[in-house]
């Protein structure tokens, strides 16, 4: 056992005979004072008598108080009754509302409740909130019957839009385009992965081209210039003149779109819309505007030769034989010339719609932005 040194020993018994005397001065004082205070406590008993019915003040006020409230008590439970703990139960009783949390066997219990209706609502994680109502009469124990959650169930519903109807919101979108807010802009997709038309679509956009009023005014002033240049003379001059290249013009504007952009796009399946690249170098952008006029997207998205401009154009030149003078008329030859001179056509519209038409179209951005 170790040893203290002296300086210790003497601070230990100091400590000790303190104590001791503290004890013996504590029971002492206690042996002295314990008969006085009974004393008094024995007398003051008997001189001062209690006032009528003070005794029984408070007995009385709870026996009041439990009259009037009861307890609440039950078990939450699953489907195949199991107790469910830290269930959330809160009860309401007008404007009385108090919350509790199920033990571990799934009981829980409310006292001092008012008597009256009232109504439990019982959750917990993974279940559906369930709602009990009851009656409580003053002093009783309700004992509510065991409260069953069910799993929730949650039912998710994915709205997603079809191809097609992606493609009609885009088409919608391209019917405001129009450069100076006046030309039409339809056929140009600023969406470089634009949803592929279906056959009414192309049938659809193509129509509202046709019937565009710019489409009426442009050949009536071509025709204008053809009427003054007596150009194609077998339709004569005055009114009647006028009207035939009037309708030559018109005609050949509709069957050229009508073939190129709707009935040949719809059979073989190809996209007629120029699709805007934007990006890249001078260069790189003139020449994929210029190989947009041999080639094209198909609906598989998928680049491929572009039949469907080539076989409208001859389509168109050929149904064209039907109504220009005899003497006006183009052979085999003339129509595979004007078709190539369509192809080059086609190929500076596209370089202008790929350096300058967006500049100019006041709705151009708009189709971007809706992506």
């Amino acid at each position: 056992m170790p040893t203290r040194g002296t300086g210790e020993d003497f601070l230990c018994q100091r400590d000790e005979f303190v104590a001791r005397t503290l004890s013996i001065r504590s029971i002492t004082l206690a042996l002295i004072l314990f008969p006085l205070f009974a004393a008094l406590s024995f007398a003051q008993s008997q001189s001062t008598p209690s006032p009528i019915g003070t005794g029984g003040t408070n007995s009385a006020s709870d026996t009041a108080t439990a009259a009037k409230t009861g307890t609440v008590s039950g078990t939450v439970v699953d489907k195949d009754g199991a107790e469910i703990p830290n269930a959330a139960v809160v009860l309401t009783e007008g404007s009385f509302s108090v919350q509790s949390v199920s033990g571990g066997d799934g009981s829980f219990a409310f006292k001092d409740v008012p008597a009256g209706s009232f109504d439990l609502s019982i959750s917990a994680s993974g279940f559906a909130t369930q709602h009990q109502s009851d009656i409580l009469q003053p002093g009783e124990q309700k004992l509510v019957p065991p409260v069953q959650l069910v799993v929730a169930t949650t039912i998710e519903v994915n709205v997603t839009q079809t191809r097609a109807e992606i493609a009609e919101d885009q088409i919608h979108v391209e019917e405001t385009q129009r450069i100076f807010g006046v030309v039409p802009n339809y056929y140009v997709s600023y969406v470089p992965d634009a949803a592929p038309l279906n056959a009414r679509q192309k049938f659809q956009l193509n129509w509202k081209f046709a019937v565009n009023p710019f489409a009426f005014g442009i050949s009536g002033v071509i025709a204008g210039v053809e009427q003054a240049n007596n150009s194609f003379s077998g339709y004569g001059q005055g009114t009647r003149g006028y009207a035939k290249r009037f309708g030559a013009t018109y005609a050949d504007f509709v069957s050229g779109t009508f073939f190129g952009n709707a009935i040949f796009p719809a059979l073989l399946k190809q996209d007629p819309r120029y699709f805007y690249k934007g990006t890249g170098s001078k260069k790189s952008r003139f020449l994929y505007a210029v190989a947009n006029a041999v080639i094209c997207k198909g609906d598989n998205g998928h680049w491929q030769p572009n039949y469907s401009s080539v076989l409208g154009s001859l389509a168109a030149g050929g149904l064209s034989n039907l109504y220009y003078p005899a003497s006006s008329r183009n052979g085999v030859g003339l129509t595979f010339e004007n078709t190539l001179i369509g192809i080059g056509g086609s190929a500076m519209g596209a370089v202008v719609e790929e350096f300058f038409s967006k500049k100019l179209t006041p709705h151009a951005h708009d189709q971007q932005a809706s992506q």
